[in-house]
């Protein structure tokens, strides 16, 4: 079964259904342009077991947005960098499936497509941003690191 996502009213949506709203957000104000943002967050809990929110994020560009989370425990996970990579790689495996039903509904629809990273300059994340930003890079998405990425370090972390 695959996981759902939440919206802001309360529903459990899959990925075509999250799709569909995006289209249609995207369809009320056509003429200016969007950003689809895929991001995720961690926090290590005490059994060495992580807790791991996705955001997709539809931003209307200069006039906000909507977003969809889900939360999955994992673990475990014994790093920081592997913490890391893992968020990276669930945002790669959201935005793909995201992406491949973006394709098919919302063509002739103006929308940039980013994942966003939650590392860098300053912090314990610094050493990892070549490595991520690289992982994101060969699955050919355009990337987003701290301050801008906000997807992962502003949606997300707000419901980890």
């Amino acid at each position: 079964m695959p996981l759902l996502f939440n919206s802001s009213f309360g529903l459990k949506l899959s990925i075509p259904e999250i799709v569909r709203e995006i289209v249609r957000f995207i369809k009320e104000d056509p003429n200016r342009p969007y950003k689809i943002v895929i991001g995720t967050d961690s926090q290590a809990l005490q059994n060495k077991y992580a807790d791991f929110v996705t955001a997709v994020v539809v931003h209307r560009v200069g006039n906000g947005g909507r977003y969809f989370w889900r939360r999955v425990q994992e673990g475990k996970f014994h790093t920081l960098r592997d913490r890391i990579i893992k968020e990276v790689l669930t945002s790669i495996d959201i935005a793909r499936e995201t992406l491949t039903e973006l394709q098919k509904e919302a063509k002739g629809l103006n929308w940039d497509f980013e994942i966003h990273a939650d590392v860098g300059e300053n912090g314990p994340t610094k050493a990892l941003i070549q490595e991520v930003v690289g992982m994101i890079r060969a699955n050919n998405f355009d990337v987003k690191t701290k301050p801008e990425s906000y997807a992962a370090s502003k949606v997300a972390d707000r419901h980890v």
